[in-house]
């Protein structure tokens, strides 16, 4: 169980202060980076080469502004997003939320699943039937009866390894000043692979269960501070709100960082020598071999593997809290199986729905890049209910969103709209 006492979060050293208030942002911002994101950007690499490099900076506004105000529906509401939108708004509304966010954190935990199982078996040889069940049995058990923030604080160091990502980029010597006008100048091409692998880059980037999660994370965040009511959750201070901006900017900026030097090293290593097809843990893995060799399979294992631990219990967890939110139910990952038998049971439905799902064959890498794409379309809908949320004074008070949270928040929606419209528009 987590820690209820208090955590002194301010200090005179700055440095000090700075790593005290990383929490629930620096935990969002690894999981984004799950198997299912890494795959897709090894994917848009080397299938574009440097055409996706300009997402890397021109989302992370926009996925830190939305980020930041799930992060301020939690910590001022004292619920989670769906608890938020409960009584507020017509009950169709939060079903259909539920509904779209259940739809694609099962599939999203299947590919990540079928990932995993993809690493280990490049690794030892197990057959993925045999390793998936094993996935889904350490993190069930993990979640359920440790902490979670406990587990999730000893993999994050593990996802690190997505760091080889960046040395991999600058040993592959590419091309510096091509590299800066890709990134800097956005390219669009109107056909069938870009707007699909565009649309998957920003549903990896911006993603539906990662808004749920957020503002759920912040309450568990409180909860073991030990404010167990809503009553002494309720309302945030000036300094909570500023910890939450720079935790959730921190998290958000690594996280694009390791999404810029995957795309770059596919990019450098994959693209040129025409292997565009990335159909197996084994070819993504390739990307690193400026870097490390025949370790590089080695390397890619543990990121992917690390990442999918981190992520899974995110996923289902996220699903949890909307569907106990949603019907009144006790949350929180810090109860005991006893206590939140409901709350656990959604989460053991999650994942052994993930895992069902991979009884269809599907190719680990083609679901993982699918996943993403399903994210990027799912999103818009559930943008449009945070942002109502967000700006709504009734629910926020004082802290209702204020221009550029509104800015950058509508310019999301409008941008996850528009990518999605596209995606159909060239699809037929």
């Amino acid at each position: 169980m987590p820690d209820t006492q208090p955590i002194e979060r301010h200090s005179h050293n700055p440095l000090v202060r700075y790593f005290r208030i990383l929490g629930p942002g620096l935990v969002t911002g690894a999981s984004d980076d799950d198997p299912s994101g890494i795959a897709t950007y090894a994917v848009a690499g080397a299938v574009l080469g440097f055409g996706m490099l300009w997402t890397a900076p021109a989302t992370l506004p926009l996925m830190a502004a939305v980020q930041l105000i799930c992060a301020r529906i939690g910590l001022v509401t004292g619920r989670g997003l769906a608890g938020a939108i409960r009584g507020r708004y017509p009950r169709p509304f939060l079903y259909t939320a539920c509904l779209l966010l259940l739809v694609a954190n099962v599939f999203n935990i299947a590919a990540d699943l079928a990932g995993m199982s993809d690493a280990a078996q490049m690794l030892t040889g197990v057959p993925s039937l045999l390793s998936i069940p094993v996935f889904g049995a350490v993190i069930l058990l993990a979640t359920v009866y440790l902490s979670y923030p406990r587990f999730a604080r000893y993999l994050k160091w593990l996802t690190a390894v997505l760091l080889a990502y960046v040395l991999a980029a600058f040993l592959a010597g590419p091309d510096w000043r091509h590299v800066a006008l890709a990134t800097f100048t956005p390219h669009f091409a109107w056909n069938t692979t870009y707007i699909t692998t565009l649309v998957g880059v920003l549903g990896t980037t911006i993603s539906p269960y990662l808004f749920f999660w957020q503002a759920s994370h912040e309450v568990e965040q409180e909860k073991a501070q030990g404010r167990r009511t809503l009553a002494q959750r309720r309302g945030a201070t000036v300094h909570e709100l500023a910890d939450a901006r720079l935790d959730v900017v921190t998290g958000m900026f690594f996280s694009n960082v390791a999404m810029f030097f995957i795309m770059l090293a596919t990019a450098v290593t994959l693209h040129p020598t025409g292997r565009t097809e990335i159909e197996t843990a084994r070819q993504a893995a390739e990307a690193l071999r400026p870097l490390a060799g025949d370790l590089a399979y080695v390397l890619f294992a543990l990121g992917l593997i690390g990442t999918g631990l981190l992520a899974v219990p995110v996923l289902a967890g996220s699903a949890s809290f909307a569907v106990a939110e949603v019907f009144g139910w006790r949350s929180g990952l810090d109860l005991t199986p006893r206590r939140g038998r409901r709350f656990y049971l959604v989460f053991a439905g999650a994942v052994a729905a993930g895992m069902v799902l991979n009884l269809a064959g599907t190719n680990p890498m083609r679901m993982l890049f699918l996943c993403a794409v399903l994210n990027g379309l799912l999103a818009p809908p559930l943008l449009l209910l945070v942002m109502l949320v967000s700006r709504n004074r009734a629910i926020m008070g004082e802290h209702a969103n204020g221009p550029w949270l509104n800015g950058l928040g509508w310019t999301a929606t409008a941008v996850m709209s528009l990518a999605a419209l596209a995606f159909f528009a060239t699809a037929w």
